[in-house]
């Protein structure tokens, strides 16, 4: 019988750091998860409105903004879980990540809005009908700057370098779309806290656009 030696009894090597890549991205995977959970919360308590004599109804440009952008948000929360959990570069991980934490607060935001309000978040009346031209801008049941569904499964199902292309460009036109209906509500709400997040709401998005653009540059797409 051999007596084992001093290597053999010592603890095991670190494994690679390729052979550990994959542990650390579930940990980054579960601490976005996390963070878009705070977020939401975090959008439900910054959603307390300044107390006011009137309110919103259902039929009104807040009310539809708040269920429409709720619903627009949601698609770009998916778009970034996606870039953030399997993108290749770092930067676009990054963007998708910041992405997908930030609207998904917004979401709690506009959902308090529509509770406090005393409002159903669905609603009954048609996408975009709160905006003038809103009607002509829905194509094929999506709103501005939405994804279809062959492109969100074109996404999923796309890798690496095509994968990071893809999501910016998608990102970018809905982003676009997005500030499309977000400058909708400015033009005609006097709600303090619903024109104070919009304006925020286009600042970022106007960042991000910028931050897309530069990525997707660097790219080549």
């Amino acid at each position: 019988m051999s007596i084992p030696t001093a290597i053999e009894t010592s603890e095991p090597a670190s494994p690679a750091p390729e052979e550990r890549r994959p542990s650390a991205r579930r940990w980054g995977t579960a601490a976005l998860a996390l963070a878009v959970v705070v977020g939401l919360l975090l959008g439900y308590a910054g959603g307390m409105l300044t107390p006011r004599l009137t309110r919103p109804g259902d039929a009104s440009a807040e009310a539809g903004f708040a269920r429409d952008m709720m619903t627009h948000h949601a698609q770009a929360v998916e778009m970034g879980l996606i870039a953030f959990d399997e993108g290749a570069d770092p930067a676009v991980r990054s963007i998708g990540g910041d992405i997908a934490t930030a609207q998904q607060g917004e979401i709690g935001t506009m959902h308090t809005w529509l509770r406090l309000w005393g409002l159903d978040p669905s609603g009954s009346e048609p996408s975009m009908s709160w905006m003038s031209d809103g009607a002509g801008l829905v194509k094929n049941g999506l709103m501005p700057g939405m994804a279809t569904p062959e492109e969100m499964a074109k996404l999923h199902a796309a890798e690496g370098r095509e994968l990071d292309v893809l999501f910016l460009q998608l990102m970018i036109k809905h982003h676009l779309g997005g500030i499309h209906m977000i400058d909708g509500i400015l033009d005609v709400s006097d709600e303090p806290d619903v024109v104070k997040t919009a304006q925020t709401m286009k600042n970022t998005q106007q960042n991000d656009l910028t931050n897309l653009q530069h990525a997707l540059e660097r790219l080549g797409g």
